[in-house]
Parts: C-alpha cells; structure tokens; sequence
C-alpha cells in the first residue's frame, strides 16, 4: 500500500503542531543562545505548520474548482495550473494570516526577552523595557505604561492591518 506523501507530510505537521509554542522557543533559546539570529530563526520556525496546514487547506479547496477543471480540459499542464491558477487564488488567506502572525509574534518576543531569554542588551525590546520597569512599579508606574502601551498597540496594528487585508482580498465579501 502506497501512502501519499501529503498524509506523511501533514502527519508530520501534526505531531509539530502538538508541541506547544513556548516549550519550543525556551528548547531552542537554552540549546542556541538568546541571539536576535536564533530567536528569530526559531519565530519563524514555529510558523511553519500553521501556514502549512493553511496552504494545504487552502489548495486543496480550490484545486476541485471549475477553472482548474477547464484548464485541464484545454491541456494545460499541472504545473501551469499550480502557478497560474491555483497559487494565486490561495495567496489572499496566506498572506492574511502572515500579517496576523506578526502580532502574535511580536507578543512570544515580548516575552522571551521579559523572561530574559530574547535580545540581549544593548538591543532595545519591550519585554527587557517591562522586565526592568517591574522592579520601580510601586514608585515610578508609567515605566510600565509606555513600553506596555506600545506592545498592545503595535499588536493591535498589526491585527487592524491584517483585518483589512482579509475585507480587501476576501472574493467572497459582497459589496454594501
């Protein structure tokens, strides 16, 4: 019995998925370092399974459509009708969820380096700011506000902006 290799792949996933985020990133920081290198190789690594399940999902609705049917019919070939027709109409929700993502991201940052395992001084982060901040809350609270302010609103942003991506690019969003 032949298995497809899109089931191994997506199993794969699965069990990538099952392992939660944060476990993750502490693995990686504790075995690499707190670099920016690391800590952004190991953000974008943890994207992987979300937006390979999402390209996946996203293919194979649309590949049982009419105009990849038609396009068979007229003989042309799989890998025209991969990167002409089926490419770009899944684009739209990758492209949503990449800058949703970013927030998210910018979030598990703030965190890493609250925890002390982010960037490491000088370079600049939210998280150090709230870390150091903590200690003067009793005598000096704004030292909380303005780093936390600008978290939640470079994250609010970020979800604003992908939004709005999602009302432009979505087809199926009728017109008032």
């Amino acid at each position: 019995m032949r298995v497809p290799l899109d089931n191994i792949i997506m199993r794969l996933v699965d069990a990538w998925l099952a392992i939660p985020g944060i476990l993750f990133f502490l693995l990686v920081v504790a075995i690499f370092g707190g670099s920016d290198l690391v800590l952004i190789m190991a953000l974008g690594v943890a994207q992987v399974p979300l937006l390979a399940r999402l390209v996946r999902g996203s293919v194979l609705s649309e590949k049982v459509k009419e105009y990849v049917e038609a396009s068979h019919i007229i003989g042309d070939s799989n890998l025209n009708i991969t990167f002409r027709q089926i490419l770009p109409n899944c684009l739209s929700p990758i492209i949503v969820q990449a800058s949703v993502s970013v927030g998210f991201l910018i979030i598990v940052e703030a965190g890493l380096a609250f925890l002390g395992l982010g960037a490491q001084p000088p370079t600049p982060a939210w998280g150090a700011d709230l870390n150091e901040a903590k200690n003067f809350m009793e005598t000096y609270p704004l030292l909380t506000v303005f780093p936390g302010l600008a978290l939640s609103l470079t994250v609010l942003g970020f979800n604003l902006f992908g939004d709005g991506l999602r009302d432009i690019l979505d087809p199926r969003q009728v017109e008032q």
